[in-house]
């Protein structure tokens, strides 16, 4: 027996890998104030590989899904971390406006821009921020407090463009950013899971609207027609994965806070490198 092409039992397979794999975002927004979508992207590209997305329109499917995903797991970590008073908001007053910009410019960039670029940017990234993390090399960092002005606004929008092209939450950034400034690991967490919100919505929205046209391309692909897909966004990834999430993002900021500051960095610093090594892989 088999539905829009695919055996029973692999689409068995693949809701529980998605559902095992919603309650591991989750449990990552909560701990590092990420939106999982350095999880939820690869995974994406294999299930949607099975369902016979076309390659063309693949990457850009699994990067809206994890957007959209992301809003419900950042705003339950956001509250979670806000309840313990660890959240900067004079950084989310600063950055709010250039991170939004940032994302508008990353729903265009990601028609035109090489793929192949923003992995090595973000390898580079994560690479170095591990090591900085892993070898607690506290002289490495770029001055004793964030800027004000002009650059402040500057790092703001990178953060929301790059998390823009590779469909994460934009944790990442911020935290490597908050640390090299000598900002505390928790307080970056915390601050960065209210990031996640700002760049997760106007992100998902713009993925819908430049995923409409590639419904109407490839009329025989059910994954990408409604009531499946809404534009990039896959509604079935979305349903079977923001259940296990959301129940798993508040255990995660629970274990955050009871890690000291040397573990948390630990973890987040082998997270990073090994985020980092897949797309190492993916760009051999």
């Amino acid at each position: 027996m088999a539905i829009a092409g695919l055996d029973v039992l692999e689409l068995a397979e693949l809701a529980l890998l998605l559902v095992a794999v919603g309650a591991l975002s989750g449990f990552l927004a909560g701990i590092f104030g990420i939106g999982g979508g350095a999880i939820l992207v690869p995974v994406f590209y294999e299930s949607f590989r099975l369902a016979g997305v076309p390659l063309e329109v693949r990457m850009p499917l699994c990067i809206g899904t994890s957007l959209a995903i992301i809003i419900p797991t950042s705003i339950r970590s956001y509250r979670a971390h806000y309840a313990r008073g660890a959240v900067d908001i004079a950084i989310l007053r600063t950055w709010w406006l250039p991170i939004v910009t940032g994302v508008i410019a990353g729903s265009v960039t990601a028609r035109y821009a090489p793929e192949r670029l923003f992995k090595i940017v973000f390898v580079m990234v994560a690479w170095s921020a591990a090591a900085r993390l892993l070898l607690s090399r506290e002289t490495w960092k770029f001055g004793d407090d964030l800027p004000r002005g002009p650059l402040m606004k500057l790092y703001g929008f990178f953060v929301g463009l790059l998390s823009t092209l590779m469909g994460i939450g934009g944790g990442l950034f911020s935290n490597l950013l908050m640390t090299f400034y000598g900002r505390p690991i928790h307080q970056a967490v915390a601050t960065s899971s209210a990031l996640a919100v700002l760049i997760s919505i106007p992100g998902a929205i713009g993925y819908i609207y430049a995923g409409w046209p590639a419904a109407m391309r490839y009329p025989e692909v059910a994954a990408l027609q409604l009531p499946f897909a809404i534009g990039y966004v896959s509604l079935i990834g979305a349903v079977l994965v923001m259940p296990t999430s959301l129940l798993t993002a508040p255990l995660g900021v629970k274990a955050a806070h009871a890690m000291s500051k040397r573990t948390l960095e630990m973890a987040f610093g082998t997270y990073l490198f090994l985020v980092g090594g897949r797309f190492v892989i993916s760009l051999l």
